[in-house]
């Protein structure tokens, strides 16, 4: 048998990374990230347990590559959606949505990702979290940014801000509230995007 080529490896490798990212997600998702091990994300990736080891440093990393490959995609899938548009203001709703959305559809992972981010191991810089931020600045800059280096960094704080709010515990905010306060901050009409409900809260379509 002949020995398989480095493309061949290189597929193998990123299916192998995948299936860790994945699992990472639904066992968090499902059991919280105290009671998910290691062990249990290698298991249920069908992967050695060193392999974990061989792409991710530790659990809170390997957590934080999932979340970025799962903030990713959402966005991606927003802002490709049909109707598909170029439109900068339409997309930069969409992906305001798509991640005041994540909050929403996936608190537990979304807060447990974000206390990470705020403990010692801080921000970490992998494949999916740059992948997010390319969507991010080319969405910063479709909407008619002249400073992308200024205005991604502050979309991006902005973003983390709302996510934190929606999350709080004892005290969160309306997401439909934040969306508000977002969209005036950029001044894009409630209607594009996904607007919850059809109107703001205290107002018609047409107020911001």
């Amino acid at each position: 048998m002949s020995p398989r080529s480095a493309s061949v490896n290189e597929e193998l490798r990123r299916r192998s990374r995948e299936r860790l990212l994945q699992a990472t997600l639904d066992l968090v998702g499902e059991r919280g990230y105290e009671a998910t091990t290691l062990a249990d994300i290698a298991d249920r990736a069908g992967a050695a347990r060193g392999l974990v080891s061989y792409y991710f440093p530790g659990k809170r990393q390997l957590l934080q590559s999932a979340v970025h490959r799962l903030m990713h995609r959402t966005l991606e899938a927003a802002l490709e959606r049909e109707p598909r548009t170029d439109d900068g203001r339409e997309r930069l709703a969409r992906a305001i949505d798509a991640i005041l959305g994540l909050a929403r559809d996936h608190p537990v992972l979304m807060r447990t990702h974000m206390a990470g981010i705020l403990q010692a191991e801080g921000f970490v810089q992998c494949p999916e979290q740059q992948r997010l931020a390319e969507l991010l600045r080319d969405t910063v800059a479709r909407a008619g940014s002249t400073d992308v280096d200024t205005d991604y960094p502050l979309l991006r704080a902005l973003l983390m801000g709302a996510v934190v709010a929606v999350l709080l515990p004892g005290a969160p905010m309306p997401p439909a509230r934040l969306r508000a306060e977002l969209f005036q901050r950029y001044g894009l009409d409630w209607e594009l995007g996904v607007p919850p409900g059809g109107k703001p809260p205290g107002g018609t379509p047409d107020q911001r």
